[in-house]
């Protein structure tokens, strides 16, 4: 695709609600954060895609969360690409930039020329919840399922949180004259208000994996459905917003339904790496397990997978007996 320079509304999430069919949603472009998360790997074009995929499913879900909270998204599998790790740092105050990092880990070799979603096998998808220190993180997962990875965020919504979610997303890389290629994304997330649920009332049951659709009757199944029937109609190049601000891409698929929206909120790329982070990772290691570390040149190394950032340590600083040493 072809696309003009960065936008005024890219890196952002706008949470809006439909007033007409009691639901909420989001709308999110990503430019400069999956610009940040790619430019540290050699990733191929399928990995780069799931990547773009996943970030942009995090920056959808993660607007949710509370100031200060820390929301990952995670793909375990056994294919070609075996994990993909996504972080969203809620800002701190309202107002404040809220940060998001991915990274992918793959075998190169088992790549196939397959769809992207076709270089993960058999795994899960999980959604976890960090609400900061003396409370319990909240985790669920569902299979990987259903040909994307929207597709599997959906049905964790639906059988996990009995919510009814659908994504409608749009990826891919950006070319100008004169500028170098890059990857872009832009989405909807939609949501039927949460409620009471009867598949929450007990955790008997069949074992089915339950679908949006199964959560809603009635007026509510109608809405649900004319909603759905609307975003059906937005445009891949709408999604993305070349020519499109988010604000009138609501107005456009959703005008009789009386969107309602709030506060935009920015997200960047971010990492939290630092070398006290990585000098308390190593505290549990004893002496004889830090020199297995050692390098030839007498130096215990560490590089972060997010941001590509190179640590170099003394090993005689680091580990349990250091720390002990440090104290005494």
């Amino acid at each position: 695709m072809t696309l003009g320079s960065q936008l005024a509304w890219d890196d952002t999430v706008l949470p809006f609600q439909l007033d007409a069919s009691d639901i909420r949603g989001r709308v999110a472009r990503l430019d400069g954060v999956l610009d940040g998360i790619l430019k540290q790997h050699d990733y191929p074009e399928q990995v780069e895609a799931l990547v773009a995929e996943m970030a942009l499913l995090t920056a959808l879900i993660g607007q949710t969360i509370k100031l200060r909270w820390k929301l990952s998204l995670q793909v375990q599998s056994k294919g070609p690409v075996r994990m993909i790790a996504t972080d969203y740092y809620g800002p701190e105050n309202d107002g404040d930039i809220a940060r998001i990092r991915a990274y992918a880990s793959f075998d190169r070799d088992r790549l196939t020329e397959g769809a992207p979603f076709d270089q993960v096998g058999e795994g899960y998808f999980a959604i976890m919840i960090d609400q900061g220190t003396d409370m319990t993180p909240y985790q669920g997962i569902t299979p990987l399922d259903g040909g994307s990875l929207a597709a599997c965020a959906q049905t964790y919504f639906a059988q996990s949180e009995q919510l009814p979610t659908r994504f409608q997303l749009s990826f891919g890389k950006s070319t100008e004259p004169g500028a170098r290629e890059h990857w872009r994304a832009g989405g909807v997330m939609l949501q039927h208000m949460p409620k009471a649920s009867p598949f929450a009332a007990t955790s008997e049951g069949t074992g089915e994996v339950l679908r949006s659709d199964d959560l809603l009757d009635g007026e509510e199944s109608e809405n649900w459905g004319r909603v759905n029937i609307l975003l059906d109609t937005v445009e891949e190049l709408e999604l993305i917003g070349p020519t499109l601000a988010p604000n009138d891409l609501l107005l456009r698929l959703f005008h009789e339904e009386t969107p309602r929206v709030f506060d935009t909120q920015p997200v960047r790329f971010g990492c939290t790496c630092s070398e006290d982070r990585v000098r308390q990772s190593l505290s549990i290691y004893s002496a004889r397990d830090i020199e297995k570390m050692t390098t030839d040149d007498g130096r215990v190394t560490a590089d972060c997978q997010f941001c590509g950032a190179h640590y170099d340590l003394d090993p005689a600083s680091v580990g349990f007996e250091a720390e002990t040493q440090d104290g005494a």
